[in-house]
């Protein structure tokens, strides 16, 4: 049963929403296509299927660090899996060969690019692959965010294996599904599971730039101690914030592509084992982060798209606690990302594409309600009611009809040829006379002063918003100067209307903290338990929460389990991490604990265990017969274990697990204790 392996191998007493179906359906040997939010727990879904199963399960992964971090949490949840990737050791190479040798193997995981080997379909026929799963399966489309040629060797390999394929992502729009179909599945189409966009657990903000470097420094202090990722737009970004944040006192690490291997290598291993560290980074970092209890995700840029943000903001809260995030934009960066669309080498219908997804962040970024609403209407989702967990529903924005206002500003761009940026247009339209605008003659516009009743600064929150609402671009081949794109025509001739918000860059407060530990009460214990994680881990050398996430620590700080039996209920406690790190971390909790039985522990927390050892006292008691006079007999643990397990319920029965010297001495007890017990 499925039920069963989650809780002996992966601790865990209940599926989240939506696995359960898609674990049935991949374990019946269907062809499947999820469509999962980040955090939802997709790999479970293909690796307790691989342990339904006879042969091995090939998983397909774009990244290094990603199958290093599951591979390690699958041997300590006692599952034996391996990788075969460029970055392995000789030994490691040698390692999943013997396993598979052996017919050991379980869970393989491989990147696409090995399927341009010639010699590899005839090494997975030979392990006995019969089945495949893709991770992150967006890889495979045009349209993906993140597209690896590769991918699209799967469908080849589907074919020469004939074997089902179970494909999985977190950001696939309709196009997107469309071509993973084709592609992955030669147009059939897979049973899909479309679970949702949502992570309720993560609070949507955005803010206009005030003072980037402040409204970050702000935004980390209120978050002092929970782990964190920033991302920026440019290299050189991430070493100046990561030094600001330095010298603030904060545990900081920049990370980019443009650092040596070693130092990436480092600053992941980093942000895997200690708490509280901030990697401040380029989208080159988090898609092999399977780090669960990130707590808060920061742009101090805007994203490229709003599949980009919504991966990124994916990486906090994995573990379904609470968590945080905040996305800083300004003009600057809107017209960053219009000119580096615009001056690529894709053909016109994908950069007709990609403004529209910029468009859909940039309108979720000027967003007037409930941002979730509208972020999971993107996806094709519909909310009933506003969430209550962004920034907009908690305080709801000063609007106003903005339409006069655009209407003005629309007529300076036209009036003036479509030739100038947003800087001089609000002179021209707040009436200041520069140089510039003298020399051109604007001062003499029918426009020349007509928006005296709005501030400069409320201006360029109106322009800004303009150009988030894609009324007007900036036009790469004159320098960055707006001009109308179509959607602006209507309002210019009186046909259309527009609501704007009030400048929310005044008064502008730092978003609300999240707290997701425990009492003050249970604080000292849950950092001695975190201390006694990160030595195991970095003894073992593997990311702390594989040897147990944080709601894991947090369970047991609340509840203080007494014994082992108290401590394989604790959520995320299951048979071989009990096993291995079981007392170790009671010893934090209830000081030195006796050793107990192999047999005793495989039955820890199970009725069987109290069982065992109520057949255990009877046995000491009997030991020498009911009078305490005769020849000393007894019964091996495994015994113990085998009757505790199955639980005979007559002589005949138990004659099974015993000789007849032992069923005269025992037999009548033991069966009076199993009838107690049912």
């Amino acid at each position: 049963m499925p039920t069963d392996l989650l809780r002996q191998v992966w601790g865990f007493d209940g599926f989240r929403p939506g696995q359960q179906e898609i674990v049935e359906a991949v374990a019946a040997g269907r062809d499947v296509l999820a469509i999962m939010p980040t955090g939802g727990g997709k790999s479970l879904c293909f690796q307790l299927p691989a342990l339904m199963r006879d042969g091995v399960t090939v998983v397909i992964s774009p990244l290094i660090a990603l199958m290093r971090d599951q591979v390690r949490a699958l041997r300590e949840a006692g599952v034996e899996a391996g990788a075969l990737t460029s970055g392995n050791t000789e030994a490691e190479t040698d390692a999943v060969f013997a396993a598979i040798a052996d017919g050991r193997m379980k869970v393989l995981y491989m990147a696409p690019e090995r399927l341009a080997s010639g010699g590899t379909v005839n090494l997975l026929r030979r392990a006995g692959v019969t089945a495949i799963a893709v991770d992150e399966a967006h890889c495979v489309s045009q349209w993906g965010h993140d597209f690896r040629p590769d991918y699209l060797r799967i469908g080849d390999l589907k074919r020469a294996l004939d074997v089902p394929l179970a494909a999985f992502t977190a950001t696939a729009d309709v196009e997107t599904r469309a071509e993973i179909v084709t592609r992955l599945f030669d147009g059939r189409a897979p049973v899909t599971f479309l679970r949702g966009f949502d992570r309720p657990n993560i609070r949507l903000a955005f803010q206009p730039k005030n003072s980037p470097r402040t409204q970050v420094l702000a935004y980390a202090a209120a978050r002092r101690g929970q782990s964190g990722i920033i991302y920026c737009g440019a290299r050189a970004r991430t070493e100046t914030l990561a030094q600001a944040l330095r010298e603030a006192g904060h545990p900081a690490i920049p990370y980019h592509a443009g650092l040596e291997a070693e130092a990436r290598r480092e600053a992941e291993a980093r942000f895997q084992t200690e708490d509280g560290l901030i990697v401040v980074a380029t989208v080159a970092f988090g898609m092999g982060i399977d780090k669960p209890d990130i707590r808060w995700v920061m742009h101090a840029d805007l994203p490229k798209s709003i599949e980009g943000y919504y991966q990124e903001i994916g990486r906090a809260g994995r573990d379904g606690d609470p968590a945080d995030t905040l996305t800083l934009y300004g003009p600057d960066d809107i017209r960053l990302r219009r000119t580096q669309i615009d001056e690529g080498l894709a053909d016109p219908a994908r950069k007709s594409g990609d403004h529209a997804r910029l468009n859909a962040l940039l309108g979720l970024a000027e967003a007037t309600g409930c941002r979730r609403r509208k972020l999971l209407a993107y996806f094709g989702e519909d909310m009933a009611t506003d969430c209550g967990n962004c920034d907009l529903c908690q305080t709801p924005p000063k609007l106003f009809d903005g339409t006069l206002a655009v209407r003005k500003a629309l007529s300076a761009m036209v009036r003036t040829g479509e030739w100038f940026g947003s800087g001089h247009l609000i002179d021209i339209l707040t009436g200041t006379t520069t140089d510039k605008v003298r020399e051109r003659g604007h001062d003499q516009l029918p426009t020349f002063g007509v928006g005296r009743e709005h501030g400069r600064g409320q201006w360029q929150a109106i322009f800004r918003q303009m150009m988030g609402l894609d009324l007007c671009r900036p036009d790469p081949e004159r320098h960055g100067a707006l001009h109308l794109t179509e959607a602006a025509h209507p309002i210019l001739r009186g046909e259309a209307s527009v609501t704007l918000r009030e400048d929310t860059t005044k008064g502008a407060k730092p978003a609300n903290v999240l707290r997701t530990q425990v009492s003050e009460e249970d604080e000292p214990l849950l950092s001695a338990l975190k201390a006694k994680r990160r030595a195991l881990a970095e003894a073992a050398r593997v990311p702390a929460y594989v040897i147990f996430p944080d709601r894991t620590l947090i369970e047991m700080a609340e509840k203080r389990p007494q014994d082992l039996d108290q401590m394989a209920r604790i959520g995320g406690v299951g048979a071989k991490k009990l096993d291995s790190f079981g007392r170790a971390f009671l010893e934090v909790i209830a000081g030195a604990q006796p050793e107990m039985h192999p047999a005793r522990r495989a039955l820890a927390g199970k009725p069987e265990g109290a069982l065992f050892d109520r057949l255990l006292a009877v046995q000491l008691d009997l030991q020498r017969g009911p009078e305490g006079t005769d020849k000393p007999l007894s019964c091996s643990t495994a015994q113990i274990k085998r009757i505790a397990e199955s639980r005979p319920a007559s002589p005949d029965a138990l004659a099974r697990h015993l000789d007849q010297p032992r069923l005269d001495r025992f037999a009548d007890a033991f069966l009076a204790e199993i009838a107690r017990a049912d």
